[in-house]
């Protein structure tokens, strides 16, 4: 497949795009697998349609885009054939009815996530994207000023510190060459500088950031109230309804996401891939 066979039909004014015009079910060339990436940067999440994939397909797909991770720091992966496969199976704690960034509670959080919807319910399930510079634009110059010299606390022990300890008996994934055995907090900019673009995104969010570094209880609840509803904001956001076939891949670097739990106790399966990203970095030198 070439890459002027892909056609990209964006689906709202900043965030989102359609593609078509490629079958994933064969690893994409050089150049598709680029325009893809370009894309990316560009609209942040990218839907795939009538893609008819198997979990070989889907990592293929994926390692196309970068390279893979571990399924997660601490959930084990689909099978031993497919340590890359994070399963999200709604009877099983795969629910997140919560805006979040994948994995920002370890120092070097994913670049991207690869999406395949493999068991959905006859209705519900949708998934939300926001879109994290705009939501850093929104705010008020001054507010922005104070932004870019902030850093906040990740934390990740609320969701997975007890299946790491309990299930897992303390021994988690390999991360970045290390043995995750704890979940110690992390501590990231609140402004974060895409590595790639230069731009800059709001980079905190209500599932993993839990404080704002250096500043008082108060004032940490006041500050993530303001960042958090600029993340929440309806105009930032795309709003995906998934069918039979579906695959989303999104800039984890400059978006979060919403699943929405609106489907009951009926079975909702999702199968993730993540491509390994780099440590966060801010605006530059914090004043004082």
């Amino acid at each position: 497949m070439t890459a002027t066979a892909i056609s990209i039909e964006p689906l709202t004014v900043t965030i989102g795009a359609e593609v078509s015009g490629i079958d994933l079910s064969d690893a994409p060339s050089p150049d598709a697998a680029a325009e893809i990436r370009s894309a990316l940067l560009d609209r942040k999440v990218l839907v795939f349609r009538g893609q008819r994939l198997t979990p070989d397909a889907h990592r293929a797909f994926a390692a196309a885009l970068g390279e893979l991770t571990p399924a997660h720091p601490v959930v084990p992966g689909l099978d031993a054939e497919h340590p890359e496969i994070y399963v999200l199976d709604s009877g099983d704690g795969g629910k997140a009815p919560v805006w979040h960034t994948d994995v920002t509670f370890m120092r070097r959080p994913p670049l991207g996530s690869v999406l395949r919807a493999v068991s959905l319910p006859p209705t519900g399930g949708d998934t939300c994207w926001t879109d994290l510079e705009a939501a850093y634009g929104a705010l008020s110059p001054q507010l922005r000023r104070l932004a870019d010299e902030l850093d906040a606390v990740h934390d990740g022990r609320k969701d997975f510190e007890e299946y790491l300890h309990v299930r897992l008996g303390g021994e988690g994934n390999t991360w970045e060459g290390e043995r995750v055995r704890t979940l110690d907090p992390v501590v990231h900019p609140v402004v974060r500088v895409h590595p790639e673009t230069g731009r800059r995104s709001l980079f905190v969010n209500p599932g993993f950031t839990t404080r704002i570094a250096d500043v008082t209880d108060t004032e940490s609840r006041a500050l993530l109230d303001v960042f958090f509803a600029a993340i929440g904001r309806p105009e930032h956001s795309v709003r995906h309804r998934w069918q039979a076939g579906d695959l989303v891949v999104w800039d984890n670097r400059s978006t979060a996401h919403y699943a929405v739990d609106d489907y009951g106790t009926t079975p909702r399966v999702m199968h993730r891939i993540t491509i390994r990203g780099d440590q966060p970095v801010g605006p530059g030198p914090r004043a004082g």
